[in-house]
């Protein structure tokens, strides 16, 4: 084999050769008698001639021998002894060379400085033919011919009760050996395959565990799914397995947020079951916040029906118009404390219980907190603590006197602050006997305040105020008692108003004091005790006393 061709013989180029595959394709034919490319025979196309092109695969015809011979540039087909070359560069021989050089017979060449192989060329028909032996290169194959590597063979398939799968382990090493031989007569360029590492038959189970429980687990939560959307909430039936619970219920709290501590007590079965036996019930919206005495194990509407009756509350009520003091004894009972211990926690923990700061620093108080243990529903248990309870009723009267605004109205009245228009509604309260007195009842006290007023000269001379100074609630007082006893409360001894509220007025009270009549009234009698007669003049209150006087004795 020659430096830049391929002789007569079948020896392919070298690969490592400088201009191995240089130009392309374009020009490359297959020797006469010999077919390329893998044995398959080419076309042959008329010879043109052909100018010599730089390192590219072209023919070219040679003057001097007629047209008879073609010289082959790098195609691989047979190299004319006559050739030299340096760099891509073709010179053709003088005239006479050829016949010289004996035809077609060998024709040395000259050492090439630039062969980087280092290496003596040789002549035609020395060198021995190697083609299709395993130390020949394989023909190159022209870029649209070329195909990837072959993929490997797959390997046999075994029996399943011998599969490494079910067997525990992996390929015989007869059979690894037999694979790696393939691989490597592949090509030894590729990367070697490795070991796949055995499987016991615990995998196998694994795997239908994985799978069934991932089916479980999707069965589980698409029952969940239909159940909360579409199926009926779980409920209990009947009214109850006898075994009693107090359920708390604050206020504000809404219907799932009622019926989750029913469910946590063990009342109803699901929330959702009581949301809709509530929305179900036509008095559902009445339901009140409170202490609720129920029982476990209750359907939903059973609960909701209960819980609508009083026969369930529990609550700690405080009515309208009481004072202090009955208050602090019925918070005594409900936690279950000494009698007294609500009161004196209530005078020493006063300040810290809530109280807005209009309603401290007033002198000669009874009680600081008078007027602000609000009237209404409490839920209070056995076992809480009387400061709790105390702070949760003056935070509910708070909230009503801002609700009320208290402040910027009693200005408005010409009072002095919100806090002597406390005390005019304490007052409406204690001596009001029902609702549509109250408003009348406050206009008899802002009459009275006036100074110079005609009937009582800036006196109230209210029993109620003595009352509350005695603890009391007497009705048959004598005018000389009265004017006698000497205290800030006793309205018949000192003018105006006394220093505080003298209990806890409700709504209505307030709300009276906050628009009064403007008819003159300045007296009033209740002739049964249940409604007020109001008059002008003390003539006409007179009057009427001497009625109710008259009615008393013929009882």
């Amino acid at each position: 084999m020659t430096e830049y061709g391929r002789g007569p013989g079948s020896e392919p180029w070298h690969p490592q050769d400088p201009l191995y595959g240089d130009g392309g394709w374009e020009g490359q034919q297959a020797h006469a008698g010999q077919s390329a490319y893998g044995g398959q025979p080419q076309q042959q196309y008329p010879q043109q001639p052909q100018q010599p092109q730089y390192g590219g695969w072209s023919q070219e015809q040679q003057p001097g021998y007629d047209g008879q011979h073609q010289r082959q540039y790098y195609e691989g087909q047979g190299e004319p002894p006559y050739e030299q070359q340096f760099a891509g560069h073709a010179q053709p021989l003088q005239e006479g060379e050829w016949a010289a050089a004996g035809g077609h017979g060998p024709v040395p060449y000259a050492a090439d400085p630039g062969d980087p192989y280092n290496q003596q060329p040789v002549a035609y028909g020395e060198q021995p033919d190697r083609y299709g032996t395993e130390d020949a290169y394989p023909p190159p194959q022209p870029p649209g011919r070329r195909r990837p590597d072959p993929e490997p063979e797959p390997e046999p398939a075994a029996d399943e009760e011998d599969h490494a799968f079910f067997a525990g382990g992996g390929a015989p090493d007869e059979e690894e050996h037999e694979l790696q031989s393939r691989r490597e007569r592949r090509g030894a360029g590729r990367k070697p395959v490795k070991k796949k590492k055995g499987r016991t038959g615990c995998a196998c189970m694994v795997v239908v565990l994985v799978f069934g429980g991932g089916l479980g687990g999707v069965g589980y939560f698409g029952y969940q799914y239909y159940q909360n959307r579409f199926g009926a909430a779980p409920d209990y039936a009947g009214s109850g397995n006898g075994q009693q619970v107090t359920v708390t219920i604050n206020k504000g709290d809404g219907g799932w947020a009622i019926g989750q501590k029913l469910k946590d007590a063990g009342v109803i079965e699901s929330a959702a079951a009581f949301v809709s036996a509530l929305q179900a019930n036509p008095g559902g919206k009445a339901l009140q916040d409170g202490v609720y005495t129920l029982e476990k194990q209750m359907s939903a509407a059973s609960a909701v029906e209960l819980m609508l009756s009083p026969k369930s509350r529990s609550n700690l009520i405080i009515a309208e118009g009481l004072r202090n003091t009955a208050v602090y004894g019925l918070i005594d009972k409900r936690v279950g404390v000494a009698a007294g211990t609500t009161a004196r926690i209530a005078k020493k923990d006063y300040k810290h219980l809530g109280l807005p700061t209009w309603a401290l620093g007033h002198p000669n108080l009874k009680d600081p907190l008078e007027g602000f243990l609000y009237p209404s529903s409490y839920a209070v248990t056995k076992g809480q603590k009387p400061e709790a309870v105390l702070r949760s009723m003056v935070s509910q009267a708070t909230a009503k006197y801002r609700e009320l605004d208290l402040v910027k109205k009693a200005e408005a009245l010409g009072l002095d602050g919100p806090w002597q228009l406390l005390t005019v509604a304490s007052l409406a309260q204690a001596e009001g006997t029902s609702h549509d007195d109250f408003r009348k009842m406050a206009e008899v006290v802002y009459n009275r305040l006036e100074a110079d007023n005609p009937q009582t000269y800036g006196r109230l001379e209210f029993d109620s105020t003595y009352n509350y100074v005695k603890d009391q609630s007497k009705i048959d007082l004598s005018i000389a008692e009265l004017r006698k006893y000497d205290n800030p409360y006793n309205t018949y001894f000192s003018k105006g108003l006394p220093p505080g509220p003298i209990d806890n007025p409700g709504e209505e009270a307030l709300r009276g004091a906050l628009d009064p009549t403007h008819d003159g009234w300045y007296y009033f009698i209740s002739m049964d005790g249940k409604t007020s007669k109001f008059t002008k003049t003390l003539d006409e209150h007179n009057k009427l006393v001497e009625e109710w006087n008259a009615s008393r004795k013929k009882n």
